[in-house]
């Protein structure tokens, strides 16, 4: 079964074909980071018009790439929620449009579980797994059994962790994305520069939620309370110091998950499963199995679309072209006592 998946939620325009699920036949990504880096973030409107400008030509290099002819596909698919309303919808209308004119099955992608699908392109892995999510719009600590059924453990209580590094980033000049410009200065700093605060959040429904408000705000307006003697405050020290607090955090959490659970294999995916630290702190488990992504999956993506889209197809499903997109996070089954979507 061969799926076309069209991704464009945010900024980044794609679309592969990918075999039964596994084989990945073409992955092409139009990056809008030249379009929105003047402004140190994504523009939505400016982000709708590129989607528009770019998703025909990025399609049809995606067939042309994987050597077929839009009427060998076997089905559509496109990112439903969430995201940016106006980007979600270039991408949604057009997978529809294609699959009503070719008369072939679609389905409406949950970008979420794709994350989480994401490192199934590159083998099997058994259900369950601790799933990690981490991104520039979510953070996420879940168990998941399914490709569809996920149970949530933790989340963050204010900012995802990649819109800490972003938004510190921004502020220090660091450069656009956030994220990657951090990752490459704190190669070279020193992580104990800075002894930046961590929120206290270890009782009740809180135990693997993570919280990066107050972190941000200490790298931000707090940097000199936070310096150790004789440290500089460097680009390359804040870097390194603010990274190693955010992902210290962000597994401390993890652990406690794993640790609670009993599920030693851990899955992870998102913008900042890209990150060398996460994967190095991870990698150095040898308790765990940790399953990451390809560096070229871990942000958004066609193939991670099409994948998910596989499973869905072959369960049997299929949405209507009334199926509209959605910015909001969907409703997920959450541990008992837990609040809120």
């Amino acid at each position: 079964m061969r799926i076309l998946g069209i991704e464009s939620s945010c900024d980044e325009c794609a679309a592969a074909v990918v075999e039964d699920g596994r084989t990945i036949l073409s992955s092409v990504v139009a990056t809008q980071i030249p379009v929105h880096a003047k402004y140190d973030g994504v523009v939505p409107e400016l982000a709708s018009r590129k989607h528009v400008e770019w998703i025909s030509g990025v399609v049809g290099e995606a067939l042309r790439t994987a050597g077929m002819k839009p009427s060998g596909l076997d089905g559509i698919a496109a990112t439903a929620r969430p995201g940016l309303i106006g980007a979600l919808l270039v991408g949604l209308s057009y997978a529809k449009a294609m699959a009503w004119a070719l008369d072939k099955p679609f389905v409406g992608i949950n970008h979420i579980l794709a994350h989480l699908y994401a490192p199934r392109l590159s083998g099997d892995i058994a259900c369950p797994y601790i799933g990690l999510l981490v991104s520039g719009g979510h953070t996420l600590i879940c168990r998941v059994d399914g490709f569809d059924d996920i149970i949530v453990l933790g989340t963050t209580i204010d900012d995802a962790v990649g819109e800490a590094f972003d938004k510190t980033a921004r502020h220090f000049g660091f450069g656009y994305p956030g994220g990657l410009a951090i990752d490459v200065l704190a190669r070279k700093g020193d992580p104990l520069a800075f002894r930046f605060p961590v929120p206290n959040l270890h009782k009740g429904e809180h135990r693997y939620d993570v919280s990066y408000s107050g972190l941000k705000t200490a790298a931000i307006r707090q940097l000199e309370q936070f310096r150790a003697p004789g440290s500089e405050a460097s680009p390359e020290n804040i870097a390194a110091s603010f990274e190693k607090a955010a992902i210290d955090l962000l597994v401390s959490r993890l652990l406690r998950a794993v640790d609670d659970t009993g599920i030693r294999v851990v899955v992870a995916g998102g913008g900042v499963a890209a990150n060398s630290y996460l994967r190095n702190l991870l990698g150095e488990r040898k308790d765990l199995d940790v399953r990451f992504p390809p560096l070229e999956l871990c942000g958004d993506n066609g193939a991670m679309i099409a994948g998910l889209a596989f499973e869905r197809f072959r369960r049997g499903d299929r949405d209507p072209f009334t199926l509209n997109a959605s910015p909001r996070v969907p409703v997920f089954r959450r541990l008992p006592g837990r609040s809120g979507a």
